[in-house]
């Protein structure tokens, strides 16, 4: 019997030194491919040095070359010179020259993946998906997002003119749109609509906003708040640890909120709830559209795994990706895609997005004049919604009845209240 197991522990040991060495010799062929193409890489540029027509500098050269290799792996990694990235270390504070669109690149095309409300873009009616095609008449084909920020972003008051390709309706459409200091507001509604139904509006997470999410979560609870509209309609996400800190407001201590998996262990991460006293009966849903994406896509795939909300609306824009800046020798850096985004049950965020429990489609609602609807100048729902640090007098003029979406879902809660309390009644009868 010993002599059998001296054997087996032979053989496993044999076993794991053939894996070793397996994993050696595949280790060493991909070194080798490295090294083959770097030579590749340095022959060119003694080429380029000795045979090109105009004298070049060595470090035009190499930065162009890691610009072009960022940019082949994926529309989100990038290369970054020392003016770029200090541009990204500067805090903007919330407040900066621009128009007010959250950009990326789909399908290598630029592509808006949400105008940020009460912002020059979303009164000029730019969307989500919209196809930026031309900036300033330049084409945007070969425009890093880096290039394309810079060039929309400036002195405000300055025009810039932008083509945009509308998918949905097939045809180039032009906008002049004014530069203007974009003030970002975390919260843009925060009041009881009717029988008891709460609505908050979430348009980014910042800094400060799950702060004042938990104070506009108190201010409805003292208005007699019974259910929770949650509408991350267009916003486009923002800061990773926010998102997850809005979360956990209704998710139980300990369960995971969202996780990451990269090449790395140390990029496998993993976002738990701490949150011992967590909103836990309180109906609600989730408003979700092709503009919602990142933070906000965490939160609603999160509280849809759990069951926790219901999800409405139309599948979301499917930005799961996690980038890591890594700062370089000279004071360059490189934005690498390190890992993605899973919800708790596994699904992938990132080019799927989430899909909501009840498609409702985006549309406006008209009063009824003589059996035609009335003619009203279009306007979109969101311009008439109030900043939460407005009165409350302010705040009751929020007109929500034209927006479908979110007459759709007071419907659906106005009937999960009535059945609960149709159970609770049957309770207590028994």
């Amino acid at each position: 019997m010993r002599k059998r197991l001296i054997i087996l522990l032979v053989f496993i040991t044999a076993a794991f030194a053939l894996n070793s060495i397996a994993r050696s010799e595949i280790e060493l062929k991909k070194k080798d491919a490295l090294y083959k193409q770097v030579e590749l890489f340095s022959d060119t540029l003694a080429i380029i040095d000795s045979e090109y027509v105009d004298d070049t500098k060595a470090k035009d050269l190499i930065y162009g070359a890691l610009k072009g290799m960022l940019g082949s792996l994926d529309p989100h990694s990038q290369f970054m010179d020392p003016e770029t990235y200090n541009e990204l270390k500067v805090d903007t504070e919330g407040k900066f020259g621009g128009l007010g669109i959250e950009i990326t690149v789909k399908d290598g095309l630029l592509t808006v993946v949400s105008p940020i409300e009460d912002t020059p873009a979303w009164k000029a009616g730019i969307k989500s998906n919209d196809r930026i095609v031309k900036i300033n008449n330049e084409l945007t084909r070969d425009m890093t997002l880096t290039d394309a920020v810079k060039k929309m972003r400036g002195k405000p008051g300055e025009q810039v003119n932008l083509t945009v390709l509308r998918e949905s309706d097939k045809k180039l459409i032009e906008f002049k749109i004014i530069r203007d200091i974009i003030k970002i507001k975390d919260i843009k509604v925060a009041q009881v609509l009717e029988d008891g139904i709460g609505y908050i509006r979430l348009v980014e997470f910042r800094e400060n906003t799950a702060g004042q999410f938990n104070i506009a979560l108190a201010k409805l609870n003292k208005e007699g708040m019974s259910a929770l509209i949650l509408d991350l309609r267009n916003n486009p996400g923002g800061l990773l640890d926010v998102a997850v800190k809005v979360a956990e407001q209704f998710v139980d201590n300990g369960k995971m909120i969202v996780y990451t998996k990269g090449k790395k262990n140390n990029q496998n991460l993993e976002f738990i709830s701490h949150n011992t006293h967590p909103i836990k009966n309180l109906p609600m849903i989730v408003l979700i559209n092709e503009g919602s994406a990142s933070g906000s896509e965490i939160v609603a795939g999160c509280l849809q795994d759990y069951k926790r909300a219901i999800i409405m609306g139309v599948k979301s824009f499917g930005k799961g990706s996690v980038q890591t800046v890594i700062p370089l020798s000279d004071g360059s850096a490189l934005r690498l895609t390190t890992s993605k985004y899973f919800t708790p049950s596994g699904k992938v965020i990132h080019g799927n997005g989430v899909i909501p429990d009840i498609v409702a489609e985006e549309a406006k609602i008209e009063p009824i004049e003589n059996g035609k609807p009335k003619e009203e100048k279009s306007k979109n729902v969101f311009d008439e919604m109030p900043n939460i640090n407005k009165s409350v007098k302010e705040s009751k003029g929020f007109n929500y009845k034209p927006d479908a979406q979110i007459m759709r879902a007071v419907d659906v809660l106005k009937a999960l209240k009535f059945y609960k309390q149709i159970k609770a009644d049957d309770a207590k009868k028994s």
